[in-house]
């Protein structure tokens, strides 16, 4: 019998900060078998972070460091010129920050992902990817490192010799070369709840996705992207979630390396 398809569902948490709160974590968590938390850099804060922390530990949700960009206005989606070294510091930075925190509260890290704009650059520029995927390694070599399928980053965690989960969206649209639609073109955003479903049970069962130029791409499709920021993301996580269950996806973390 074939084997039964697997795949996580992640989500980016932790991005209140002070007196300004963002996302809907407590809600959403529940429908969740990963979380990437953000880290102070972009968004977050030592009680945020603490406060998430707990969220997933409550719920079973594997938890994730989430670094970005040291950019609070830009929300860590805009460019920065950093080089490799940076990225390789910044990215050491917040794990040990996060992984500080998860010990504190008696739980550990599983995975990383980077956020918005590093993530981005970090697709297509091999040096970021590399420092990334080294800073990783050498602070916990038995994380998995979470990027866009088929990308740089990936690539580099799988040189170097780390786990990846490759990384699909579910409200994105995608180019022919695979990378995702930039946000700054209109049809960059599915906003058909019935659209984007149908787009992740394509990709997840069947490894490929319609492009914005009409052909099919193969992806891999480990963990799959949901936004928490969105006025309908609960609503979103519930049906996706429920469509996954009944067309017979099962929803589990990436294991670790042991």
């Amino acid at each position: 019998m074939p084997a039964t398809p697997t795949v996580d569902l992640n989500c980016d948490m932790g991005e209140s900060f002070g007196a300004w709160t963002l996302g809907n974590d407590a809600a959403l968590m529940p429908y969740l078998t990963s979380a990437n938390i953000a880290c102070g850099f972009h968004a977050g804060d030592p009680a945020v972070m603490r406060q998430t922390v707990r969220l997933a530990l409550q719920h079973n949700v594997a938890i994730g460091v989430h670094p970005g960009l040291p950019d609070l206005v830009g929300f860590g989606r805009r460019n920065l010129d950093i080089s490799a070294d940076e990225a390789f510091e910044m990215v050491v930075y917040q794990l040990g920050a996060l992984g500080a925190v998860a010990r504190a509260e008696g739980g550990v890290l599983h995975h990383v992902k980077p956020h918005g704009a590093l993530y981005n650059m970090a697709a297509t520029n091999a040096l970021l990817a590399q420092a990334i995927a080294e800073a990783v390694y050498k602070v916990q070599p038995e994380l998995v490192l979470y990027g866009l399928a088929g990308s740089e980053l990936t690539k580099a965690g799988e040189q170097i010799g780390l786990r990846t989960a490759h990384e699909v969206f579910a409200d994105r649209t995608y180019q022919a070369n695979g990378t995702l639609t930039p946000r700054r073109q209109p049809d960059a955003l599915i906003t058909s709840a019935d659209a984007a479903i149908a787009q992740v049970l394509r990709m997840v069962q069947g490894g490929w996705v319609r492009t914005q130029q009409g052909s099919e791409v193969a992806i891999r499709a480990d963990t799959v992207c949901l936004h928490g920021d969105g006025a309908h993301a609960l609503e979103f996580a519930q049906q996706l979630s429920q469509a996954l269950r009944e067309a017979g996806v099962k929803l589990s973390r990436p294991t670790v390396t042991k």
